[in-house]
């Protein structure tokens, strides 16, 4: 045995190739890698296949444990390494669309997981280079890059072509957001959770205090147990606006605070999030985002941001505005990609029926997803933010390990998300 490479993977080739194999079992390997096949690399995948009636197989690679396969992994971006097996016989019988530039390898393995088992060998059978050295923050906005458009618009046709066939497909019907049966102390709050962020959340704070607005606002800083002088800035900003909160409790993520904030007496009728590096683009944005809200009405509106170091100067890749969004297919293609984009503003009514998970990855991209079941989502494609990018970030570069357990968690989310959709 030995592994094919493929010139492409466009859907003429990647069918070419199973058509012409000449075993049960077919290796491809990604052409950019140098892969060092261990002695029972071939034996191994095979035979796992061959008694398990998997269709697909992957290992993991010296020093590059992967994670397992779910049925919410469908994001064209899963880590299978460079080396994958293929039982010939259920890529033959799996169909695939023809007229596929990028995505022929994609579609194929979708087409496989509706019947077979997609199954990771928990092995290191293979030494390989790595593909792509740079650090996790860069990679993650590559499917906004608008040099990838077609690529993507390609993707997206895949992934939702899929959910169809799986019966997890939504199509633009939506609930309507019923009038609030609860009364606020404020039209909207400005949401900060924050943990040992003493060089940026005097910034965030200040920015979101700036606010001009025909409405009565607050800012809602949920403080979770800062350990520098974040608590000692706090305290020292008298704006009757601010709202310092400290939790009870020392166990909470990211979601939790905004547990905290939400089902708190201080939350107004929108909650509209601002992370504690960030900045607004101008005193404009919480007025904005409001009416936007308020225009749908909707149980949530995302905007854009720009990317800038910690000067606020911008950096590549810039304005991320997530323009791939579209209202018939926005909320399929949402379980292909990580995420939404920021900021996020929710009705608070809507928002307490559902609450945040208690983790700090992944939180925004849950509640998201489980709105979007339910209800349309606006969008607003200006920048209405400056995202900061630094050594602080929690995914500015992550270990090896600490990637796989963000991947497995939103790979979960989806697994349940989709789960819930075919139930409707």
């Amino acid at each position: 045995m030995n592994i094919v490479y493929p010139k492409d993977y466009s859907s003429i080739s990647i069918r070419g190739l199973v058509d012409d194999a000449h075993s049960d079992v077919l290796f491809l390997g990604d052409p950019r890698v140098n892969i060092e096949p261990g002695p029972r690399m071939f034996d191994r995948m095979a035979q796992v296949i061959r008694e398990t009636g998997a269709g697909w197989a992957y290992a993991d690679a010296s020093g590059h444990p992967r994670i397992d396969y779910q049925s919410g992994s469908i994001r064209d971006g899963f880590d299978f390494g460079p080396v994958v097996g293929v039982s010939v016989q259920a890529a033959r019988h799996s169909g695939t669309d023809g007229a596929l530039k990028w995505g022929g390898l994609y579609d194929l393995r979708l087409r496989i997981s509706e019947k077979h088992a997609v199954l990771r060998i928990p092995e290191a059978l293979y030494g390989a280079s790595m593909i792509d050295t740079r650090p996790t923050g860069e990679k993650q906005f590559d499917y906004v890059d608008p040099l990838n458009r077609d690529y993507q618009i390609e993707m997206e046709r895949i992934a939702t072509a899929h959910l169809k066939r799986i019966g997890a497909w939504l199509p633009p019907h939506f609930e309507n957001v019923s009038d609030a049966a609860e009364t606020f102390p404020v039209k909207a709050s400005v949401v900060i959770p924050v943990r040992d962020r003493e060089r940026t959340v005097l910034d965030a704070v200040q920015s979101a205090l700036a606010q001009r607005a025909d409405f009565e606002f607050n800012v809602i800083v949920v403080d979770n147990h800062s350990a520098d002088r974040t608590t000692e800035i706090l305290r020292g900003i008298t704006d009757s606006r601010l709202k310092h909160i400290v939790p009870e409790r020392r166990d909470l993520g990211i979601g939790g605070c905004w547990n905290e904030a939400i089902y708190s007496m201080h939350c107004g009728q929108y909650a509209v999030q601002l992370d504690s590096d960030d900045l607004y683009i101008s005193d404009g944005v919480l007025r904005r985002v409001v009416a936007e809200l308020e225009a749908g009405p909707y149980a949530m509106v995302v905007g854009s941001y720009t990317i800038v170091d910690f000067s606020l100067k911008e950096i590549p890749p810039g304005l991320i505005d997530h323009r791939e969004w579209s209202r018939d297919n926005g909320r399929n293609n949402a379980l292909r990609i990580n995420g939404f984009g920021a900021p996020r503003a929710f009705n608070t009514s809507v928002l307490r029926r559902i609450g945040f998970p208690n983790v700090s990855y992944g939180e925004d991209y849950a509640v998201a997803l489980r709105v979007s079941r339910n209800y349309e989502i606006g969008r607003i494609y200006d920048s209405l933010y400056l995202c900061r990018r630094w050594e602080g970030n929690s995914d500015s570069a992550l270990p090896p390990e600490v990637a796989n357990r963000y991947d497995r968690y939103k790979d979960w989310l989806r697994t349940i998300e989709i789960q819930a959709r075919m139930r409707r």
